[in-house]
């Protein structure tokens, strides 16, 4: 829509095609439905893609500020939640209307429940130069913007024809993943997990080079929470994910120092002072039956280990190293990681080098924001980016 309503403030003809029942979807449950719409501190280094500086001309051009003064147009109440990330103080629906008056204002016109069956392209007719035939008709345009999303979330709707679009015109599609998405374990270690569903803590979680500090949600599979997901969008299949449960915190240097102290409790006891006490309890437990296979370690005393063995047990707390099985899946990641090649587009443009006329926006193309805003400004401005060249 952000497209859409620029191209038509430039006194474009435009006509909005969407397959759905009613436009933003995705904006509509964004944020536990309040649309982290964007994130004042958005940069290219908050973005995945294989060329890293290829959104850089784009979100100069249309920063989070520009769509922040349209929010603030349309008096739409809002608030910082953290680092940078702006909430909507009621609904959602707010920004979605948003954009449908402005398409209004620009006189878009929107045709929805619209299913777009083929897109051709007469490269010798400018005017005509692209049809695309739907269930309600033909149409025909000099320029075609696609905008479709991802594979994320195709329970309400997403797909991956932006992509099928994108191969017919032999335009290069990079490798697509689930991302901003939870972790899922192997079957051995369920029982793990599944005794911990619903407990949740702070934590340092590295995925790769990058750590996010982040709150952990355990499921009864594996992983969930804003640390997850953050650390899933840089994360592949096989790798370590690392763990520093006690961040703000030295873990030897407060047992040992326990220990000195001829501390009589249980060192499960000990730790829950630090982290939930159901975790403590397994965490204890698993990291201990290592270190002492024989003995019954949920009856250990922080006394009975040697120094030896808490520096072992402290340096799991501050590197907790997993490897997962994988992400949840497309049906609860919140993007798509990879898509059209960017070496495909302008960058300025998001224009097809190589098709004229055709442009790809948002997040069908290899461009993939941190959780916290970073996507929805993405799709503000190479939305405006590509606006301007049409």
């Amino acid at each position: 829509m952000m497209c859409a309503l620029q191209a038509g403030r430039r006194h474009k003809k435009v006509l909005l095609i969407d397959h759905a029942a009613k436009v933003g979807s995705k904006i509509l449950i964004s944020g536990g439905g309040r649309s982290n719409f964007t994130n004042t501190e958005c940069t290219s280094k908050n973005f995945v893609s294989q060329d890293p500086l290829f959104c850089e001309y784009a979100l100069k051009s249309y920063p989070p500020k520009k769509f922040i003064e349209l929010v603030q147009k349309h008096r739409i109440p809002f608030h910082e939640k953290k680092l940078g990330q702006l909430f909507c103080d009621v609904s959602a629906k707010a920004i979605v209307k948003m954009l449908v008056d402005e398409c209004a204002i620009a006189q878009v016109k929107t045709l929805l429940e619209c299913k777009v069956t083929q897109v051709l392209c007469n490269a010798d007719d400018f005017a005509n130069r692209f049809q695309i035939e739907t269930n309600l008709g033909t149409f025909s345009a000099s320029h075609l913007v696609v905008a479709t999303g991802g594979l994320s979330i195709p329970q309400i709707g997403a797909s991956g024809f932006g992509y099928q679009i994108a191969k017919k015109f032999q335009l290069k599609v990079t490798t697509r993943h689930p991302a901003l998405d939870g972790f899922l374990f192997s079957d051995d270690e369920l029982p793990f997990f599944k005794s911990l569903a619903g407990v949740s803590l702070e934590c340092i979680m590295r995925a790769g080079t990058l750590s996010f500090r982040e709150n952990l949600l355990f499921t009864h599979k594996g992983f969930s929470g804003p640390a997850a997901l953050q650390a899933s969008l840089h994360w592949n299949i096989g790798e370590n994910l690392h763990i520093n449960l006690l961040p703000d915190f030295d873990a030897l240097h407060w047992l040992v120092g326990q220990k000195s102290k001829g501390n009589r409790q249980l060192l499960k006891n000990i730790l829950s002072e630090r982290l939930p006490s159901r975790f403590a309890e397994l965490f204890t437990g698993t990291k201990l039956q290592k270190i002492l296979p024989k003995i019954n370690v949920q009856k250990l005393l922080v006394s009975d280990l040697s120094d030896d063995q808490l520096k072992q047990f402290a340096l799991d707390l501050h590197d907790w190293i997993l490897i997962p099985k994988s992400t949840v899946g497309y049906n609860k990641a919140e993007v798509t990681r990879g898509g059209i090649d960017t070496s495909e587009l302008s960058p300025q443009s998001m224009e097809a080098k190589r098709v004229p006329g055709l442009f790809f926006i948002g997040e069908v193309v290899d461009v993939t924001g941190w959780l916290g805003g970073y996507n929805f400004q993405w799709a503000w401005s190479s939305g405006w980016a590509a606006a301007q060249a049409l």
